[in-house]
């Protein structure tokens, strides 16, 4: 018997690109902020046959509300479908997004490592924009992402 084949996608959330970078964000970047975006803009651009289609193994396994990174998992099948309606997302809430694919595996695995890379190098750069005032319940925010990154499965 063989499993079912899915497709992982790393993701990149720009928030309104027309902020200042040191603002407060607008919008809390979650699971399911982002899991409900995406399937309204499978609704929308693919009526509900194709979300219906689609919603057999969609995830958003991963979401870091600081560093803005999601890890998306679709069915080998329907990823192509859930990857356009992801880059077709203009806003979460009232807030206007854009949607990056950063990488697309065929393993949660490979994935988890992509992942983690980007997470602690934008996490990084993060540090420098911020400076002195990164507060200590930030850091071990991420620390608790980077966790959550490490125990991933299936």
């Amino acid at each position: 018997m063989v499993g079912f084949k899915n497709r992982y996608m790393v993701m990149e959330v720009f928030l309104d690109p027309n902020r200042d970078l040191l603002a407060v964000d607008p919008i809390i970047i979650t699971q399911f902020n982002v899991s409900k975006a995406i399937k309204d803009s499978l609704l929308e651009n693919f009526g509900e046959c194709g979300l219906a289609s689609s919603l057999g193994s969609f995830q958003v396994k991963y979401v870091n509300p600081i560093t803005k990174l999601c890890i998306i998992r679709a069915s080998r099948e329907e990823y192509q479908k859930v990857w356009s309606a992801t880059t077709m997302v203009r806003s979460i809430g009232n807030c206007p997004v854009l949607f990056n694919l950063l990488d697309l595996s065929g393993s949660i695995k490979a994935c988890k490592n992509t992942a983690l890379k980007c997470d602690e190098l934008k996490f990084e750069q993060h540090k420098l924009v911020v400076g002195a005032s990164l507060a200590a319940e930030v850091n071990q925010q991420m620390q608790n992402c980077l966790e959550k990154i490490k125990t991933l499965e299936h």
